[in-house]
């Protein structure tokens, strides 16, 4: 009987712990759940800390793909237009058009002379692999938000996009277009557009900015201000081709915490001419070590997990100008770091927060969007506010360091960029906090795990050994210069020192390279010095003498000396020639 009664209090006790484990879940799931439901109008405030919680889900259902039988949701061929640019074709401006057509170029960074030829819903190639025709997605996908955030946009370039969403895009799983004018000043932007896209209903909304955002503050207030279950990112001059929505879609209903991005195409800033951009191969985001964002072709390893050449595949990270998330999801990773500025460095900071604390980033090759990259547009973006001689891409970039990279990774950004160390970059410890309670795995691990073509492609880099303005150590102290010359290089030659970077800065390294950016300095022909763009390993033929002064290129056996040309040359060594005695001048701009 006694053995019979601890039983019964043994059972009576598990039944109580069992009802209080049930009653703890529940709570959670009700707590997760009311703040899941919390209008996006809640959001305004800018507090991207909001009390979500990152909710697993199993798999959702995937993509089908059936050789020969036309998918689900491919739709019929688009009618043609006989208009200029149709089919995607260049459009043209005359000689008595060029001074309009350069004049806003140089405002818009389009040309819209031939923009405003070319029809709303002009039809372009499509330039999808054939196979992504026979796809057939879930009949019930999440809806869309796509935000377009401008600032004095083209009228024309700007309203096309918008038809070209409305018209690609079906119509049930297009939710809404969310507009938000970044504080354009352009008449035309104002009561003109708000009564142009009347006649879509309220599917399309304009939201306008009271002061200057930039960019990525802008595109979080358009976040938290869209309805539809995932948000879709475009810049305000894209065309989106056949069927480009559903690929998107279809991930994140298969996965909500994965960041899709479709294959961008290109679209000519002089003739509106549709481009693919890509060869055959398939090609995803990197970067190298000063962020200077990158892609290589996929590798064999990631290929190799997929049964379809048009299947999605992992990514790094992406360009930043298009991609699309789960709302909830995109909150739940804070959003975009509120302390960036303006533009850039944005996409790093996304793609290594998803990667790193749970979630990933795939490219769709059925999802195909043309672009418009803009071309010689007049008037800068701006530096940063408290301190006009910082770039605002300087601090954004040193932010994603300072946050995401481990000590190791950091010393390679800034031995690639000098300058930025010890900037100030603003609080960050939000963004640490964060790091820390979602357990996010280390940058090496990304590195390891996703990013593992880098190291290829840019490997690591050996110290600085002085770094900063080259400049004589007599005479007129001048600095060595690029002289203005181009991504495809050219001889290079030495001007009056002005202390503010850019093309004065070079660094030397410990394995004889000399650089500047993203390309270093040679003598091709034994005497002229170049600069063109670095070789993959990051050695190169210099020695620098400090007690000298001499800056030796071991291969020729010769000195750089500055020339009556204004150039600089090497020739014999000769210790005593005060024309081969150089310093090397640390220079903080941020600090003057």
């Amino acid at each position: 009987m006694r053995v019979l009664f601890l039983r019964r209090r043994r059972l009576l006790k598990l039944s109580v712990i069992g009802v209080f484990f049930l009653l703890c879940v529940f709570l959670v799931f009700h707590f997760s759940s009311s703040g899941e439901k919390r209008k996006s109008s809640d959001f305004l405030s800018f507090d991207v800390s909001p009390p979500f919680v990152l909710q697993r889900r199993p798999k959702g259902q995937a993509a089908i793909f059936k050789k020969g039988v036309l998918g689900n949701y491919e739709p019929p061929e688009p009618p043609k237009i006989y208009k200029p640019g149709e089919e995607g074709k260049a459009v043209h401006t005359s000689m008595e058009e060029k001074a309009k057509a350069d004049q806003t170029v140089r405002e818009f960074g389009f040309n819209m002379v031939a923009s405003d030829k070319v029809a709303m819903n002009r039809s372009i190639p499509d330039t999808r692999m054939e196979e992504c025709k026979y796809w057939h997605y879930p009949e019930k996908l999440p809806t869309a938000s796509v935000i377009l955030v401008f600032h004095n946009e083209g009228w024309s370039t700007l309203v096309r996009t918008v038809h070209s969403v409305i018209n690609t895009s079906p119509p049930h799983l297009l939710h809404e277009v969310v507009m938000v004018d970044d504080d354009s000043d352009k008449d035309f932007l104002k009561g003109p557009l708000e009564e142009y896209i009347k006649q879509w209903n309220g599917k399309v909304k304009v939201y306008r900015n009271k002061e200057r955002l930039g960019l990525i503050q802008a595109r979080n207030r358009g976040a938290e201000l869209s309805t539809g279950d995932v948000i879709v990112f475009l810049d305000a001059h894209c065309e989106c081709n056949r069927n480009w929505l559903p690929p998107l879609l279809s991930r994140i209903n298969y996965d909500r915490t994965i960041l899709a991005v479709p294959i961008v195409d290109g679209i000519n800033w002089d003739t509106m001419a549709y481009y693919s951009v890509y060869d055959s191969r398939h090609h995803r985001g990197i970067f190298e070590w000063g962020f200077l964002y990158k892609e290589s072709v996929v590798p064999e390893k990631e290929l190799a997990t997929r049964e379809h050449p048009s299947e999605p595949y992992k990514s790094p990270t992406h360009a930043g100008g298009l991609f699309a998330m789960d709302r909830k999801y995109f909150w739940e990773m804070g959003g975009y770091d509120q302390g960036l500025q303006i533009w850039g460095g944005e996409n790093y900071e996304l793609a290594f927060k998803v990667w790193m604390c749970g979630g990933s980033s795939e490219w769709v090759p059925c999802s195909r969007v043309g672009h418009i990259y803009r071309g010689p547009r007049i008037g800068g973006l701006g530096r940063v506010k408290s301190n006009p001689r910082l770039p605002f891409s300087l601090v954004n970039y040193m932010r994603v360091v300072e946050v995401w990279m481990d000590d190791e990774h950091k010393e390679y950004y800034y031995t690639r960029e000098p300058m930025g160390r010890g900037a100030p970059i603003g609080d960050i410890s939000k963004q640490l906090q964060f790091k820390k309670d979602h357990n996010c795995k280390s940058f090496k691990w990304f590195m390891e795990n996703v990013a593992y073509e880098v190291y290829d492609k840019f490997p690591k880099l050996p110290p600085n050994k002085a770094w900063g303005e080259v400049k004589e150590k007599e005479g007129e102290h001048r600095c060595w210069d690029t002289l203005g010359q181009g991504v495809g290089g050219g001889p290079i030659g030495i001007y009056y020192c002005h202390g503010t970077g850019g093309n004065q800065l070079y660094r030397i390294n410990t394995k004889g390279q000399i650089g500047l950016g993203e390309r270093c300095i040679d003598a091709p022909n034994g005497d002229t010095l170049h600069i063109r763009y670095c070789e993959v390993q990051p050695t190169g033929p210099w020695e620098f003498d400090e007690a000298l002064g001499q800056l030796r290129h071991n291969i020729h056996n010769k000195c750089v000396e500055a020339g009556q040309d204004g150039k600089l040359h090497l020739v014999a060594c000769d210790p005593g020639s005060s024309q081969q005695k150089w310093i090397v001048k640390e220079v903080y701009p941020w600090k003057s």
